[in-house]
């Protein structure tokens, strides 16, 4: 089924792009959320009027991801932690710690666009892909500190 997206999902694409998906996904989750719209001629000529509207809007959101990514870039993000002995953990640092950490640091990152390989487990310095835009990731600092 031929649809257009109406925002941005995951790893199909981009607003107003007309992509291809089986008909079970765009009846049973995308049409429903309001994700797309079936791609025929009369959506397709709307979507063409919205499309110059929405590029300067692609645009203006990838300067702000820019701009944030930047920041990120230079900010290191201190999370504190309870230890034990020897230094160890009581659990583990995980993308809603960093999220929290940098809420209270003022700067607003929502944790599922934040990309831990693994949740960190140690004291020290760990760096921490942030995918702000397809395109556009950032390298965030986390610095974890024991907890007094």
């Amino acid at each position: 089924m031929q649809v257009i997206l109406k925002e941005n999902v995951g790893n199909l694409g981009r607003i107003g792009d007309v992509i291809k998906v089986s008909d079970g996904y765009a009846r049973n989750y995308l049409l429903p959320n309001g994700l797309v719209v079936i791609a025929s001629k009369k959506n397709e000529a709307e979507f063409a009027h919205c499309k110059r509207i929405l590029d300067k809007k692609r645009q203006s959101q990838k300067l702000l991801s820019e701009e944030m990514a930047k920041k990120l870039n230079e900010f290191t993000c201190i999370v504190k932690k309870r230890v034990g002995e020897k230094e160890k953990l009581f659990g583990s640092v995980n993308t809603g710690d960093i999220s929290v950490a940098l809420k209270e640091a003022g700067i607003d990152i929502d944790k599922k666009i934040i990309q831990l390989e693994a949740p960190i487990k140690n004291l020290g310095l760990h760096t921490v892909k942030v995918k702000l835009e397809s395109d556009v990731v950032a390298q965030l600092k986390v610095s974890v500190v024991k907890d007094e």
